[in-house]
């Protein structure tokens, strides 16, 4: 795939896709979740994947929702504290979630992918997450460990370059570090206040202990952030070249998210300064050797997220871009995700809520969806955008039974004008993402998106999506 080049002047199509959209990690989307799902739904879609020709392996996500202060950007689900014996109950309901799970599934169901998310997952010493690694290796057949992807999202805050180093000896090969800003002020600003020499300390241990993949997290639009100060954090991290960058975009959403109320609005960026950023970015990262691998993700031509790019083998879900293209979700602990055959269910946001499900030997399961035949098809599209980039109406026509041109006949007829602005490549056998259109992915996909009203989201006081820029 063509490296983008910021060659021309982005802003006009910046500011004229800049709009509320879905961030796709899930089609339909999590507003489309309802009441409805039971546990009992769960274990028809579990038993259904059992029954595959070749079943699909698993991957497993474990949230984990406890900080030990709070980040005023931040929209997870979480528990701010400090008292441990919090987490040490909750991982006595975890391990019994976790066990019920793997009653559902074959034997012979390959566990290939593990994240641990949050929260802050490092909250658990490390012999706690060794006793998760356990549970797990109970519950579930797990995959050879050279091919067993074990991630976690890392607060250098919070673990030294010693606990590091006990956590790969456990099997931990990819890890994320949530930087955000390496700016003094951003950082008193969003109460998120870390050293360099932290973040270096956790990487270089790290590397030392020959972890596959070392992440880290930037965001733009943060209060205090200019442009001036962010190719500062940009410098810093070029210098550290870790293996993969998600530079996410910050959505100021205080009626959704009160934690967002400790900012002052008037600390914001401006949209204009905003978007340079992004695109200075964006700039920055690429003639630095990284692969842009669409919307928020960058990835050395080394790491497997990039080579997966090139080999059709990416995949989006919950936790982004991912190299395990084919594998059922399972999302265990408050507020986790699953998507397994043809549905979607979320526990329980509230942990006494959780805990009361697990004693009554129940999944935790409050909502989710079963997709119907064209949600079915709108997700591999969509799925197939998002990724790959590439669109044959004969080849996906042919893989769903349906005659394209027919079946999406008013969405074909809105892509005229992504082709004039040169977004995608269009022809009468389908279409391609260029390289600049890798920044307006969402825009693409929610031409295909059945539920979207980009006409009444866009016009609503209370945004229920963030920015797609």
């Amino acid at each position: 795939m063509k490296p983008l080049e910021v060659t021309e002047d982005l802003a006009p199509l910046l500011n004229k896709y800049d709009v509320y959209g879905p961030r796709y990690t899930s089609y339909p989307t999590a507003l489309q979740f309802n009441d409805n799902f039971t546990e009992a739904d769960y274990r028809t879609h579990a038993q259904a994947s059992n029954q595959l020709p070749v079943p699909k392996p698993l991957s497993v996500y474990i949230h984990i929702p406890f900080c030990k202060s709070l980040c005023y950007y931040c929209g997870c689900n979480k528990i701010v504290t400090h008292k441990q014996q919090l987490a040490t109950d909750y991982l006595d309901y975890l391990y019994r979630e976790i066990e019920m799970h793997g009653k559902y599934y074959a034997d012979d169901r390959l566990l290939q992918q593990i994240h641990f998310g949050g929260g802050t997952p490092t909250f658990l010493s490390p012999q706690q997450l060794r006793e998760v690694m356990e549970v797990l290796a109970q519950s579930f057949h797990l995959g050879l460990p050279d091919s067993l992807e074990i991630g976690i999202e890392v607060d250098p805050r919070t673990v030294t370059p010693e606990e590091m180093t006990e956590l790969v000896t456990m099997g931990f090969n990819r890890i994320s570090i949530g930087v955000q800003d390496f700016d003094p002020e951003v950082q008193k600003a969003i109460n998120r206040e870390q050293s360099k020499e932290q973040v270096e300390a956790v990487i270089q241990s790290a590397r030392d202990n020959k972890v596959d993949s070392v992440s880290i997290d930037i965001i733009y639009g943060l209060p205090k952030q200019s442009r001036a100060s962010f190719s500062n954090t940009l410098d810093e991290v070029i210098r550290i070249k870790p293996d993969r960058i998600a530079l996410y975009n910050y959505a100021h959403m205080p009626q959704r998210i009160p934690a967002q109320r400790l900012i002052h609005s008037g600390d914001l960026p401006g949209t204009a300064e905003k978007l340079e950023i992004f695109t200075d970015s964006i700039q920055r990262l690429t003639e630095a050797g990284y692969i842009y691998i669409g919307m928020d993700h960058f990835a050395l031509p080394t790491d497997s997220l990039a080579k997966a790019l090139d080999t059709g083998g990416l995949q989006r879900n919950f936790q982004g871009y991912s190299t395990h293209a084919e594998c059922d979700v399972i999302g265990i602990g408050v507020s986790a995700i699953s998507r397994v055959n043809d549905g979607y269910s979320q526990n329980v946001t509230e942990v006494s809520k959780y805990k009361t499900a697990v004693d009554k030997g129940h999944l935790p399961i409050k909502r989710g969806v079963n997709l119907n035949t064209d949600d079915r098809i709108r997700a591999d599209l969509i799925q197939q955008i998002m990724c790959d980039g590439v669109v044959d109406y004969s080849d996906f026509g042919d893989g769903h039974d349906i005659f394209f041109h027919r079946y999406f006949n008013s969405e074909l007829s809105s892509l005229n004008d992504l082709a004039s602005d040169g977004l995608i490549e269009l022809s009468d056998q389908g279409f391609k993402v260029t390289p600049k259109g890798r920044i307006f992915l969402r825009n693409i996909a929610m031409k295909f998106d059945a539920y979207f009203n980009q006409t009444t989201l866009q016009n609503t006081e209370q945004p229920r999506y963030s920015k797609t820029l």
